[in-house]
């Protein structure tokens, strides 16, 4: 049974395992610059507010938003949502996420295009990460029970559509790593941070962008699993 396939660990197991590590570097980046706080001192609202105004966007809202981490930038509304340690707290951690997540917010404004090509993929790769999955596992099951060639190319066509999934995780690392460096920018150029804090502030950054290029690798590695089953699959015939 593919459910319990030794292979697909063998696959899987690189990337959990650096996925696993990429999220323990986020999770102790933000917890160590969470406490050191700021010598400006301006908490996270009204450095979003500042950095905004400063490139021309005072038009953006700013809101709270409940839980941890859960910052981010709704492109449709137009609205910087901060997690509650972020919104009220001067801290290096969480001026680098006010930052990163303006950043996003100027992406959208200046059409930035990975992130129109991000955006435009999404009820694609929604589908694909399913419909895909999906045809993949019931083609090559088909297969072993002798279903024949159909059964085949079902999958194959499974694997076309979730190879769509990633596309999106690839397309996403130059709009994850562009928003950094922005954010460090801003931070730098509105003097809200000090050379010396910025620092801090890039680790955070750093430390948050492993964790999408683990997304990356947990789809590849999937998508290779099954490229080698079906391979295996179609050797058989």
């Amino acid at each position: 049974m593919f459910f319990f396939d030794p292979v697909y660990l063998l696959f899987l197991a690189p990337a959990m395992i650096f996925t696993f590590w990429a999220q323990s570097k986020v999770k102790g980046a933000y917890k160590e610059y969470s406490k050191v706080a700021s010598i400006a001192g301006m908490p996270g609202h009204r450095a979003a507010a500042h950095l905004l105004k400063s490139v021309g966007m005072p038009q953006v809202g700013i809101e709270p938003v409940p839980g941890e981490m859960t910052d981010h930038y709704d492109p449709t509304k137009k609205v910087l949502r901060l997690s509650e340690g972020v919104y009220n707290s001067s801290s290096l951690a969480a001026l680098a996420i006010v930052a990163h997540e303006a950043g996003h917010a100027i992406q959208d404004q200046v059409r930035y295009p990975f992130l129109v090509m991000r955006t435009a993929m999404v009820p694609a790769t929604n589908i694909g990460s399913k419909l895909g999955y999906l045809l993949m596992f019931a083609g090559m099951m088909l297969v072993v029970f002798g279903a024949g060639p159909f059964a085949l190319q079902m999958a194959w066509l499974g694997v076309i559509l979730f190879s769509l999934t990633l596309d999106f995780t690839i397309i996403t690392l130059p709009v994850e790593f562009n928003a950094s460096s922005r954010a460090l920018a801003l931070l730098e150029a509105n003097g809200i941070l000090s050379p010396y804090e910025k620092e801090g502030a890039k680790k955070v950054l750093d430390a948050a962008a492993l964790t999408y290029v683990a997304a990356m690798a947990v789809s590849l590695m999937t998508l290779l699993y099954f490229v080698f089953r079906l391979l295996a699959l179609g050797g058989r015939d």
